[in-house]
């Protein structure tokens, strides 16, 4: 019986951890990922960071668009045809599992061209937020080709980003403590 509580106080802290780990990024704000508007998706990657860990979600109409993930090589040149991963439903979301840079584009004709195209770089998680800017750092590795759905954006403003995240509300200290308290009751 002792050995389950202290199972489950570990499941526990481990959910509650992996929890507050990741932010979530919808790509394009309120716009989401569209050739309307004229978004500049790289700009608005530049003033969010990204971290190991994070989501990003890209919301669109699936009758016009999809998301492909591609290599440096065929984001350059525009080229959706034998992407890492293709995401179809419209509403798809993508963690960012290693740092490192992310690149994705709209399949269909000319929307790449148009500019539905982002590039984001991922630095990896840490407990806290860096004084240090982390762009001074060089994460530049390429997305593998193990057919995953992960994704990167580069890093612009080390500083801020306005998507929510568990970790830039400083709960750290009260989810240990919670933890703690938990297992104390287990033993």
């Amino acid at each position: 019986m002792a050995f389950t509580k202290k199972i489950l106080a570990f499941l526990l802290m481990a959910t509650l951890v992996g929890v507050s780990l990741g932010a979530v990024h919808k790509v394009g704000d309120s716009a989401g990922w569209t050739t309307l508007g004229n978004i500049d998706y790289n700009q608005w990657a530049s003033s969010k960071n990204f971290h190991v860990g994070d989501t990003i979600v890209f919301e669109y109409n699936n009758q016009f668009h999809n998301v492909k993930q591609v290599t440096f090589q065929d984001f350059q040149s525009c080229n959706g045809a034998s992407p890492i991963a293709t995401f179809t439903s419209g509403s798809d979301s993508i963690t960012l599992e290693r740092p490192g840079h992310y690149y994705f584009l709209c399949g269909f004709p000319g929307h790449c061209e148009a500019g539905q195209t982002l590039d984001i770089m991922v630095t990896p998680a840490s407990l806290r937020p860096s004084a240090s800017p982390l762009s001074a750092h060089n994460y530049s590795s390429s997305p593998s080709s193990s057919g995953s759905a992960s994704s990167s954006a580069p890093l612009p403003n080390p500083y801020q980003s306005n998507a929510f995240s568990l970790q830039a509300l400083s709960i750290w200290p009260a989810l240990i403590s919670l933890g703690l308290f938990v297992i104390g009751f287990a033993f």
